[in-house]
């Protein structure tokens, strides 16, 4: 208990310090810096292990996303120095992640539980669907921060027809090549094609840009107006970890046979 509470009160001071600088860094705003301290008191409290997978995602993506600024800031209609997260795109990546951390406290006692899938089955499998959210919530951060720098055309994933930088859906190889060497090419698939489908992107002709909602001066290029970026984030991880659990499941059940 003691040993519990000296791993709180280390979380909460990390997660101040790291929320602090973010917000001064611009890679978070007010609301995100406290959605963050949040997320990040939560994975660091329950398993060290677990605030580190956060923060090398929050790292890695803070970085990738500072980089190349003045290019991004001439074809994000919506772009913001630094990034700046809101709380709803801290929760839209690290919510279903704080879920499951709080579900892994609950069922165990003990800070490092043996991953064997035939005693700990659920243990396992939390620790899993952690796991590829993370890897989802990379390879859609790596892709799309560093696939709008590439000088090749994008082409939309639903038809594969060229399209202009910055729209959603747009997949490029370098956009590919770096979802894949985030930990999750399926994922980040998986967001492109919600992209392309359920999010709205259009063409502004007095911005001169590619922007994510309809309006008087907007030419259409693809998908519609049901989801926006955060929600595509939010459905996309939900979707990856519904696979991961029926992988986990027909797995188990393979296993189980073949004995």
């Amino acid at each position: 208990m003691e040993d519990q509470l000296v791993q709180v009160m280390i979380a909460v001071l990390i997660s101040s310090l790291i929320a602090l600088r973010a917000y001064r860094k611009n890679s978070l705003d007010v609301s995100g810096a406290f959605a963050g301290f949040f997320v990040m008191a939560v994975h660091l409290s329950v398993n060290y292990r677990f605030g580190a997978m956060l923060l090398a995602f929050f790292f890695t993506s803070s970085k990738l996303t500072k980089m190349g600024e003045d290019r991004k800031r001439t074809l994000d209609a919506d772009f913001k120095e630094g990034g700046q997260r809101n709380w709803i795109q801290v929760l839209s990546n690290g919510g279903i992640a704080s879920v499951l951390v709080i579900a892994f406290w609950g069922l165990t006692t003990s800070q490092d539980t043996c991953l064997d899938s035939k005693q700990s089955k659920i243990i396992t499998a939390l620790v899993g669907g952690l796991i590829g959210h993370y890897s989802c919530c990379n390879g859609d951060t790596w892709s799309s921060e560093l696939g709008v720098l590439s000088d090749e055309q994008p082409r939309l994933i639903t038809t594969f027809r060229p399209v202009r930088r910055g729209t959603n859906g747009g997949i490029t190889k370098a956009g590919l090549e770096a979802a894949a060497a985030a930990g999750r090419l399926a994922g980040s698939l998986i967001d492109s094609i919600l992209g392309a489908t359920l999010q709205f992107s259009g063409f502004c002709s007095v911005r001169n840009k590619v922007v994510s909602k309809p309006g008087p001066t907007v030419k259409r290029i693809s998908g519609l107006s049901i989801l926006d970026n955060n929600g595509v984030n939010l459905v996309s991880g939900i979707t990856t970890l519904s696979i991961h659990l029926e992988l986990n499941k027909a797995s188990r059940h393979i296993s189980e046979v073949s004995l």
